[in-house]
């Protein structure tokens, strides 16, 4: 399975040191969870929320949710143990705060294996400084271990001096240099969030832009946010039929030899059909969660 197959059109932030928050994350409809230790959890209650989030994931009840622990920098007093601790919680991923530079996702990666991290725990780098989106592509190749990149579109702006306007115009270069970098490496991407909870609208734009950009998904941080992110960045019912059916019409194509063919008026190539075997993939696999947690 690639980095980039499995469902990640909402992954809702839960503050480590609210327990009610990390209850109710058993029962959200989010394809993923940021479980967080680092912006949203006060200096004095760092070690109460990492025992927290170590019980959380031990109770289980997440069911087919991709569950990642953002942790705090190795550069503060929290972050070695955080990382220590959350290699063995049985968490999906760590994931790094304002990465800059290759070389601190290895050092937090010798870390996670000399703590006994498994084969498949996965690295993410909060993409949020300008220093670590002028380096995104070194640190998308860092380690085979990197799953993705998260935007922390927030930090970034406040780096950048930069305005938060409807269409994003001053954070365009910095997404799309790190779409560039996590495309390239093969790993997923998920825009950051959208912090306006009474601008339902401009979620809804924000969101439709995001799809446009080519992002994975949305990171959100209110529950209430999470269906429109899914039906945002799920492929349409016209987008799968479509796929489906030039899907089917390429390979009649190429049993007669034919490298292209012609479906109502429209040129279709391999590059096309192997778009559309990603949507109708990503579909399926949408179809079996929710099949699985019964929605």
């Amino acid at each position: 399975m690639s980095k980039t197959s499995r469902p990640r059109r909402s992954v809702l932030y839960m503050p480590g040191s609210n327990a009610r928050a990390l209850e109710k994350g058993r029962s959200v409809a989010a394809d993923g969870l940021i479980l967080d230790l680092e912006d949203a959890v006060a200096p004095d209650a760092k070690e109460i929320a990492r025992q927290q989030i170590l019980d959380a994931l031990a109770q289980g009840g997440y069911g087919n949710r991709e569950l990642m622990v953002r942790v705090n920098g190795l550069d503060t007093p929290w972050g070695r143990d955080d990382i220590i601790a959350m290699s063995t919680s049985g968490a999906d991923a760590i994931l790094l705060a304002k990465v800059e530079s290759a070389d601190m996702v290895r050092k937090a990666k010798n870390l996670m294996v000399e703590s006994g991290a498994p084969d498949d725990m996965a690295i993410w780098a909060m993409m949020e400084t300008p220093m670590g989106t002028l380096h995104a592509e070194e640190i998308a190749f860092s380690t085979s271990r990197l799953g993705g990149f998260v935007m922390g579109t927030s930090d970034l702006a406040k780096d950048l001096h930069a305005a938060h306007t409807p269409a994003r115009l001053p954070m365009l270069t910095s997404l799309g240099l790190c779409l560039l970098a996590a495309r390239a490496a093969g790993i997923a991407v998920l825009d950051g969030v959208y912090l306006n909870l009474a601008d339902d609208e401009g979620f809804l734009d924000a969101c439709r832009q995001g799809v446009e950009l080519g992002f994975d998904g949305k990171t959100l941080i209110h529950p209430k946010t999470i269906a429109a992110a899914n039906a945002a960045f799920a492929p349409s019912e016209d987008e799968i039929e479509w796929s489906r059916t030039i899907i089917d019409a390429h390979e009649e194509a190429s049993k007669k030899g034919e490298g292209v063919v012609v479906v109502e008026g429209k040129l279709v190539e391999n590059l096309h059909v192997e778009n559309a075997r990603r949507l109708v993939a990503l579909a399926d696999r949408i179809a079996e969660m929710e099949a699985e947690a019964g929605q």
